[in-house]
């Protein structure tokens, strides 16, 4: 095993990397990028990386450039002849795409699997994929970490009154029974229909939400619709207090708005993808110090199974 690890980024993670290099204790490796004047940039690395583990930090929110960044260096480090190659990838963009849900369209997420595969990476840490089955995607390790580790801490140390956990639909339902179960609170479920991406048609909400502290749980929220509509008609039903809770702020178009004039009175979220603008309604935990663990895990050789262990979240305050 190589002893000599290097930390770098694209430019789209550039302020979480520099976190999760200081929570490990060491400086980001310096990226230079060449940018011509038709757009196409070519990034290389200003350090020796011959025999390294390199963990190259880079999440793959549009523009697809973010995607083709992260590729390049994938590549560049390999012919830079690195020891090992691991891909940190807090959102994984394109995930979405994980099955053929109508004719003649891609399977993205395993087109992306395939790409990082064969430019180099030798590993790919990330967190809450969109659909648990793209690991089976991919021909190398996936480390698919949860952002549970920091959100049910959070929730825990609020102390909410009649807490009920919310899914906003009915795919997010493990997700919000699992921490309903962990917290010992409520579950309500969301009932939607949905013409096309992006537009709802209509929403229910089954479960008892009157007089209760509700907490909407999600992966991601794009454009904030289905979750704005769903506290809304929480708040309508009779709720004291609806929040949301994501891991991925995509938050495009008018999401901001939306979120703004919803009866949502916080979003709590990740610094996966950076926010466009701030709010005073969102609130960002950081994931720094839970990439920093897991890459120290991978580095080590030590199991970093008890990251996934729910009957231990309250052990990990080093991490929160």
């Amino acid at each position: 095993m190589s002893l000599k690890v290097k930390i770098a980024s694209g430019r789209a993670s550039k302020a979480l990397a520099e976190k999760i290099a200081q929570a490990y204790n060491q400086a980001l490796v310096n990226v230079e990028v060449c940018v011509f004047s038709d757009g196409e940039f070519q990034p290389s690395f200003c350090e020796n990386l011959r025999g390294s583990d390199v963990f190259i930090i880079q999440s793959t929110f549009p523009p697809a450039e973010n995607l083709l960044e992260l590729l390049y260096l994938i590549d560049a480090a390999r012919r830079a002849s690195a020891h090992k190659i691991i891909a940190v990838i807090p959102y994984f963009g394109i995930a979405r795409q994980d099955r053929k849900d109508k004719p003649r369209v891609s399977i993205g997420a395993k087109l992306v699997a395939n790409l990082l595969t064969v430019a180099g990476a030798d590993r790919i840490i990330t967190m809450d994929l969109h659909a648990d089955q793209i690991q089976g995607f991919f021909d190398v390790p996936v480390d698919n970490v949860y952002a549970s580790r920091l959100f049910l801490p959070y929730l825990k140390k609020r102390n909410f009154e009649n807490l009920c956990l919310a899914s906003p639909d009915t795919g997010g339902t493990r997700r919000a029974a699992t921490y309903a179960k962990y917290l010992g609170a409520d579950l309500a479920i969301g009932f939607k229909q949905r013409p096309r991406p992006n537009e709802i048609g209509s929403l229910q909400i089954i479960g008892e939400v009157k007089d209760k502290n509700v907490v909407i749980v999600d992966d991601i929220i794009d454009t904030a619709g289905t979750i704005c509509k769903a506290s809304n008609a929480i708040k309508a039903l009779g709720a004291k207090s609806v929040r949301a809770m994501c891991v991925h702020p995509v938050l495009s178009g008018n999401a901001y708005e939306n979120i703004e004039s919803s009866a949502l009175e916080e979003l709590i979220t990740t610094d996966t993808i950076p926010l466009r603008r701030s709010s005073d309604k969102i609130t960002v935990l950081s994931t720094d110090k839970l990439f920093a663990k897991v890459i120290d895990g991978v580095i080590s050789s030590n199991s970093i199974s008890s990251l996934f262990d729910y009957d231990h979240f309250m052990d990990l305050n080093d991490i929160t």
